[in-house]
């Protein structure tokens, strides 16, 4: 089963925080450090706000009232090869809604 199958066991023991455990067969080829690149990218840039990034040791308790909707772990995933990854995200499951709640309600303010 070599190369064909990985696991990841850890606890979030908070009750407003929750992590997403995403395992991805890529259609194209891409290196572990390409897709952190374009995701610090993208938290940089287009999903400032929404999407954070770390590269620190962290546990769940570091996310409690984050405002990020999603908050990349970069440490935390793998590469099993070129075409198979694990992704791992955490999230604040009412303060990071709240605030695009918010965000949505100035988006609809400014509409009017």
């Amino acid at each position: 089963l070599n190369g064909k199958l990985t696991g990841m066991a850890f606890r979030v023991p908070v009750a407003n925080v929750s992590v997403v455990d995403l395992t991805v067969r890529l259609a194209k080829p891409a290196s572990y450090q390409d897709i952190k690149d374009k995701v610090k990218e993208a938290a940089a840039g287009p999903l400032k706000g929404i999407l954070g990034y770390t590269e620190d040791e962290v546990v769940s308790s570091d996310f409690i009232g984050d405002t990020h909707s999603s908050i990349f772990d970069a440490k935390a995933g793998i590469s099993l090869n070129d075409q198979f990854v694990k992704l791992i995200s955490w999230y604040d499951n009412e303060y990071g809604y709240s605030n695009r709640v918010v965000d949505l309600i100035k988006y609809m303010q400014s509409k009017d």
